[in-house]
């Protein structure tokens, strides 16, 4: 771990310290959790922006450790492109938090709708940019890497760039559940819905392929055809959990 902080600080020093500072205020956010009592959808308001922060300091360090084999690109111009895009979007779900009000899905007023807008044509271009960081892995641009490796992190790439762009299925429905209204029982801190379809089983395991692929990849498998077959059952995994939810059944019913 010393060596991938080390590492990570000397190669791609802004995504490193965002991702720290996402990490702080994770854990920040978690706090309050425990102090307020403000809710929303019947949830504590702080579980949402803590989830945010936290995943965007796991997004922020594997993207920084992966750019640093590219050989040719502007790393400086991402890096700030992510902090800036990815750093207000955490901002206003938390000031929406702080109000007791829904951050994504809200249309109530002018003003909401055309932030709720701005977040998502953020996370679009991040994601955009993340698909071109797989392009670069994929036609070669990056320093000597075993195979296995290289792969595993295009496949990853490749994954999260999917199933964040599905985060538009929600969107597009004005809900994080299929079958019912948003809210009622689900799973602690996660909160995807025990009794409805939720889309954000999905979104969060074809994303988190980011994290998890290149992990497995190069500390287990060491090997291209099962890096493949990884990948393929991964991605099934996620497409079952998308179906599922799409046809209005709960991943975990309780």
């Amino acid at each position: 771990m010393k060596y991938f902080i080390d590492t990570l600080r000397t190669k791609s020093e802004v995504l490193f310290y965002f991702g720290l500072i996402c990490l702080v205020v994770g854990l920040i956010f978690l706090l309050l959790t425990r102090i307020t009592q403000t809710q929303v959808l019947g949830i504590n308001a702080w579980i949402k922006p803590a989830k945010f922060a936290l995943s965007t300091w796991l997004y922020a360090w594997a993207m920084g450790w992966y750019c640093q084999y590219l050989v040719s690109f502007n790393l400086s111009f991402f890096e700030w492109s992510v902090v800036v895009l990815l750093g207000l979007e955490i901002a206003y779900i938390a000031f929406q938090a702080s109000r007791g009000q829904l951050s994504h899905f809200n249309l109530s007023t002018p003003v909401t709708a055309a932030l709720y807008s701005m977040m998502a044509i953020a996370a679009t271009l991040v994601t955009v940019y993340t698909a071109f960081v797989a392009i670069q892995f994929v036609i070669g641009n990056h320093v000597p890497l075993p195979d296995y490796y290289a792969q595993s992190i295009q496949y990853a790439l490749w994954l999260f760039v999917v199933f964040a762009f599905e985060g538009f299925v929600m969107g597009s429905k004005l809900t994080h559940t299929i079958g019912g209204a948003m809210g009622g029982k689900g799973l602690p801190f996660l909160n995807w819905s025990t009794q409805l379809g939720d889309p954000r089983v999905a979104h969060f395991i074809g994303m988190h392929a980011l994290q998890v692929l290149p992990i497995i990849a190069y500390y287990f498998l060491k090997d291209t055809k099962l890096v493949l077959i990884t990948a393929l059952l991964y991605g099934v995994l996620a497409i079952f959990t998308l179906m599922q939810a799409l046809d209005g059944r709960p991943f975990i019913k309780t």
